[in-house]
């Protein structure tokens, strides 16, 4: 049994792209974890999407054996965390499970928004930081501007920071001693009863549900009897390890030791992240704090395009949830789409991996309705209801006001492209709360409606400053907004899949948008259609889609053929009057997708 002297937990934290699954590579050829038949790049990266796109969704554990210069054995338990926005709650509870973290910079892009979140969160629970710069193989690397950037902007000092890099290897050896001189052991004793924070949970196919803990004090063995403090239940522990990164059978977890427990739980609602494990003979009497449970922010349906695969769909949504708990669905239809989900997601990014997952993993074509945010709809009765979707929008005489969700944006940008940004942020309804220097880099923090944030505003900021700025934001409250319901209708009659929430200022010119975008999409009929946008009972913008006219007179000749012809015209006026009362207008799938694009390009 290891020392508890000899042991340190510690998170990888950076901004996207910074390095962190690379350098993780790197410790684990070190230590030895990994033979050079089976070492792989980003190895810690387990999905085919996180490998294919360069980035890492899911926190990933590993358990290393390093021997210091110092001739002592040390045990290391490594998170290496995602750098999105998107996947911040992964990072929030990896840290819970640590004493320190091992910061990563890139010396040749410096400080971004996501390495200043990521560090307040661990300077937050007291954590000890390790800087590191990163790729000083690049020949863009600047070291001493770096230092100074993290001084400046984020308030650490750079002094025993070190240069390294994740390609060749250099610098690893000086991380992993730095690492065992300044992040402290765990504290905790083996003589108390169990105490263990359950950090995450995913579902094996063949294990069933797998629980990676964190052993606060006491230890936790195989035929152990331990509850979950917040269900009240008691399972028996059937196996206990740890990963190497391979999953490694062991007898036993001590004090301050992370590794994994199966019970044979088969549903992963039974474990709640966050939750305190104890021993079922020995109840604990207070439970660890926990953290935050994650919150959907944005919200949209998810159609088949073909309505025979909605089973299918429905069967993707319930694995996908085994191993994400933070997206949330619920059954819906709609009368221009048929039957769907409505999804809740974590962000775009989030939005945009489930849908291809499911797509790529289930073979289900999809089509995704406007994303948007949660509303707070406030009641004249008192009562406030969270409006997902705008179709279920109460009447609006029963409303007396309604609030969004704002968002803290910190943005870190060049200098030269700070007039664009502060434009498209006030065009946004931004308030802008900060400006401050490091070097030619300015940090610019504003309050913005997440509404006007959450569809394209990250790619209009990349192409506006070259790729070189970078953007992070959290939900701070939710305000008073002159918030409308813009309904479209195609022949006098509203689609429920078209509709959205906006702002009162924007609701004409976006109406006007769409009813253009439709008139080019809907193909023609025998009859008009009109194409309105509607804010309650008043129509704001209008197009017509022309009804095609059928010759009825090519054959009428001869004695009377004026009457004739009048009297067809007539029949054919009529039918066409009962045919736009009576028929149909199909929307092709096409019109809904084109009409999903104007509001990303928005």
């Amino acid at each position: 049994m290891p020392s508890i002297d000899h042991i340190r937990n510690f998170a990888i934290i950076a901004h996207i792209d910074h390095g962190k699954s690379t350098i993780a590579d790197r410790i684990i050829q070190k230590c030895g974890g990994l033979s050079e038949r089976e070492m792989k790049e980003q190895v810690l990266d387990s999905m085919d999407i996180e490998r294919e796109r360069g980035i890492t969704i899911k926190a990933q554990t590993v358990r290393l054996n390093y021997k210091s210069k110092n001739g002592k054995e040390y045990i290391l338990n490594i998170i290496d965390t995602p750098g999105h926005v998107d996947f911040s709650y992964e990072v929030s509870r990896s840290l819970y499970a640590c004493e320190g973290s091992m910061l990563i910079v890139d010396s040749s892009q410096g400080v971004e928004a996501q390495t200043l979140a990521n560090v307040y969160q661990a300077l937050d629970i007291n954590h000890e930081i390790v800087p590191v710069l990163n790729k000083i193989d690049l020949p863009a690397s600047d070291i001493d501007n770096t230092k100074k950037q993290i001084e400046d902007v984020i308030g650490i000092d750079t002094e025993n920071s070190i240069p390294c890099s994740g390609k060749t290897g250099e610098g690893v050896e000086e991380i992993l001693e730095q690492i065992i001189k300044t992040l402290p052991p765990p504290k905790g004793l083996t003589s108390e009863i169990l105490k263990c924070l359950l950090v995450d949970s995913w579902y094996d196919s063949y294990l069933g549900v797998v629980i990676l803990v964190r052993v606060i004090d006491g230890n936790i063995y195989k035929n152990m009897k331990i509850k979950m403090m917040s269900s009240n239940q008691e399972y028996v522990v059937e196996k206990v390890g740890v990963f190497t990164p391979k999953p490694k059978d062991v007898k036993e977890l001590n004090t301050g030791e992370i590794g994994f427990i199966i019970t044979g739980i088969k549903n992963l609602s039974e474990t709640k992240v966050g939750d305190t494990i104890c021993d079922a003979g020995k109840p604990l009497k207070s439970a660890l704090p926990g953290f935050k449970p994650s919150k959907p922010v944005v919200f949209c349906g998810l159609f088949p395009v073909d309505s025979s695969d909605y089973q299918k769909l429905k069967d993707g949504l319930a694995k996908l949830q085994l191993n994400d708990a933070s997206f949330s669905y619920e059954a819906e239809s709609s009368s221009a789409l048929g039957l769907g989900f409505r999804c809740g997601f974590l962000g775009l990014l989030h939005l945009e991996i489930i849908t291809q997952r499911l797509e790529r993993e289930f073979d289900i074509n999809l089509l995704t309705t406007t994303p948007g945010v949660v509303y707070k709809v406030h009641l004249n009765n008192g009562k406030t209801v969270d409006l997902q979707n705008p179709s279920t929008l109460p009447d609006p005489t029963h409303i007396k006001f309604i609030e969004e969700p704002w968002i803290k944006a910190t943005i870190i940008t060049p200098d030269q492209y700070l007039g664009s940004i502060i434009k498209v942020c006030q065009n946004k309804r931004g308030i802008q709360t900060n400006l401050t220097y490091s070097g030619n880099r300015a940090v610019l923090n504003y309050e913005l409606p997440l509404n006007e944030v959450v569809f394209d505003f990250y790619d209009k900021l990349k192409s506006l400053t070259s790729g070189y700025a970078s953007f992070d934001y959290e939900i701070i409250c939710h305000r008073e907004g002159d918030l409308v319901k813009l309904s479209i209708l195609v022949n006098g009659e509203s689609v429920d899949a078209l509709s959205m929430m906006i702002h009162k200022d924007f609701a004409q010119s976006q109406g006007r948008i769409v009813c253009e975008k439709l008139k080019d999409l809907i193909p023609r009929h025998n009859f008009m259609i009109p194409l309105q946008a509607a804010i309650g009972g008043k129509i704001i913008a209008r197009e017509t889609i022309k009804g095609f006219k059928k010759d009825v007179l090519t054959k009428i000749h001869g004695g009377g053929a004026l009457d004739r012809k009048r009297k067809l015209l007539e029949k054919q006026k009529k039918g066409k009057t009962r045919a736009k009362q009576f028929g149909k207008v199909e929307i092709p799938q096409e019109a809904f997708i084109g009409v999903l694009k104007i509001n990303k390009q928005k």
